[in-house]
């Protein structure tokens, strides 16, 4: 490895314009680490936060953005045997994906799926971490549970929609256009509500109610949610895009025996999201290798246009995920 590296830092905080091309010292791993040498980066909404300064990272993180990363491993620290220098992976990273090489501790590395390419791969972790954990750990969708997503044309909405149908649960979900609504269908949704014409919350009482709500929305959303769950349904809040601070009447959450939680992945700690990890190599890698469900890809941007990839996902034109291009 090369002493130095390219790499996007966010310049001070603001919109994609602050990020820019830098040079860093190239990362080197500690017991338990990995570098990889980064072929391809995802793009989420996190690190938009982070641009704008709504998003610290921990402490013992990289202030580099990028949450996920697809490329070889370029060295291994002290007692890491599972990886050897080469092996092709992904990886949940705790920060500075956008660069030509990234630290991450190696439990939260896994093996590209089988025929899958690198780009797909970076579209994996940071979604599949995230929607595992919160729908299936957390939430604990069952088979024949009606089951709903907000924004189903994103990357979380798209990845969410899929394990949910061919884990046997009835998948509903929003999105603002029939064209996101089409691709929703086209990925498993039995009833996909652009909300821009339709009501959610009418809709799913007519169904019975929601045995399981996954929201990133918030806001208005926590009462309309709340309204949209049948008795004894699960409501698991994941990001406040519209907000975080509601007025709620919490009585029916008791008559009704409602329970409302929700988490964040970042600042989980590193055994947390290695048990993740674990449950992901288990239970849905043999599912990516049989092709039973792949990522939704939006468009890929060369490393140094990383700024014009986050005025995409601010955009909320994108359906599916977003790369940068960091290796060619």
């Amino acid at each position: 490895m090369s002493e130095m590296m390219q790499a996007i830092e966010i310049s001070q905080p603001g919109g994609p314009e602050v990020l820019r091309m830098t040079q860093r010292p190239v990362p080197r791993p500690g017991p338990g680490e990995v570098v990889i040498r980064v072929a391809h980066a995802g793009v989420n909404r996190p690190d938009a936060l982070q641009r704008a300064g709504a998003y610290a990272p921990p402490p013992t993180a990289s202030d580099l953005p990028g949450l996920e990363a697809a490329g070889e491993i370029a060295a291994v620290g002290p007692g890491v045997g599972e990886w050897r220098e080469g092996d092709a992976v992904c990886a949940l990273l705790p920060g500075g994906g956008y660069a030509e090489y990234v630290l991450t501790p190696a439990a939260h590395c896994l093996p590209v799926p089988k025929g899958m390419g690198l780009k797909e791969a970076a579209c994996l972790p940071e979604t599949f971490f995230t929607v595992w954990s919160n729908v299936f750990m957390r939430g604990g969708l069952q088979a024949g549970e009606r089951f709903l997503v907000h924004g189903g044309s994103s990357g979380i909405g798209t990845t969410a929609i899929q394990l949910a149908n061919l884990f046997g649960a009835r998948v509903f979900t929003t999105a603002g256009s029939e064209e996101k609504c089409a691709v929703c269908r086209e990925l498993g949704a039995e009833r996909a509500i652009n909300y821009r014409e339709e009501d959610f919350v009418e809709i799913l009482r007519g169904e019975g109610g929601a045995d399981l709500i996954l929201d990133m929305v918030g806001g208005p959303y926590i009462a309309r949610n709340i309204k949209s769950l049948a008795d004894d349904g699960r409501l698991v809040q994941i990001a406040f895009l519209s907000g975080p601070k509601v007025e709620l009447n919490f009585a029916q959450i008791m008559t009704r025996r409602l329970t409302v939680t929700g988490s964040t992945l970042r600042p989980q700690s590193d055994l947390a999201k290695a048990r993740i990890a674990e449950a992901l190599r288990q239970q849905v890698w043999p599912l990516l290798e049989a092709g039973r469900l792949a990522p939704v890809m939006d468009s890929a941007f060369p490393l140094a246009e990383a700024a014009a990839a986050h005025a995409r996902i601010e955009s909320s034109g994108h359906i599916g995920k977003i790369v940068l291009n960091v290796a060619g």
